[in-house]
C-alpha cells in the first residue's frame, strides 16, 4: 500500500497485490488479485475503492498529473468528483 496523496480533505492510497509466505515458507496467493485505489473523503467520512477499469482510468489521470503538475485545487476538484461515488463509511481495518 502506498499513500499517493494526503490533504485536509482527501487521502489517496494505491493498493497492490502482494504475495506472502506462510510459516512453512510456501508462497500464499495475494489477498488482492489486482491493484486499486482507495479515495477517502475526510469531509464526509466515506471512501470509494476503484479497481478494474476505474483504476486504470484513475492511473491514467495520475500519469497525466506527473507530466503536467496540477494545482492542489485541480487535484481536489478531481478527487471530489470521484468522492461523489463514495458510499462506504470509513472504518478501521
Amino acid at each position: 500500500m502506498n499513500m499517493l496523496y494526503d490533504s485536509d480533505s482527501f487521502t489517496v492510497l494505491h493498493l497492490m497485490p502482494e504475495a506472502s509466505e506462510d510459516a512453512d515458507g510456501s508462497t500464499r496467493a495475494p489477498a488482492l488479485m489486482r491493484h486499486g485505489f482507495e479515495i477517502v473523503d475526510k469531509r464526509s467520512g466515506k471512501e470509494v475503492y476503484l479497481d478494474g477499469l476505474w483504476a486504470e482510468l484513475f492511473q491514467a489521470r495520475i500519469a497525466a498529473w506527473q507530466e503536467n503538475t496540477p494545482t492542489q485545487e485541480e487535484v481536489e476538484d478531481t478527487l471530489a468528483g470521484y468522492a461523489e461515488l463514495a458510499q462506504n463509511p470509513v472504518v478501521m481495518h
